[in-house]
């Protein structure tokens, strides 16, 4: 029972690790496009800006 216990414990630390990075990432993005580089946070989601950004990189 300590086993089962332990591995959900484990997995629920692992899960918010990675909740907690998507959620900085996101809020990483916004803060850059908008405060940073002037433009309006929300846009950052538009997929014509990845499109573009992406296009840019190759």
């Amino acid at each position: 029972m300590r086993l089962n216990r332990y591995i959900l414990t484990t997995l629920v630390k692992i899960l918010l690790v990675i909740l907690l990075a998507l959620i900085l990432f996101v809020l990483g993005t916004m803060i850059g496009f908008g405060g940073i580089g002037g433009g309006m946070p929300l846009k950052v989601f538009y997929p014509g800006l990845w499109t573009h950004i992406l296009n840019f990189m190759k």
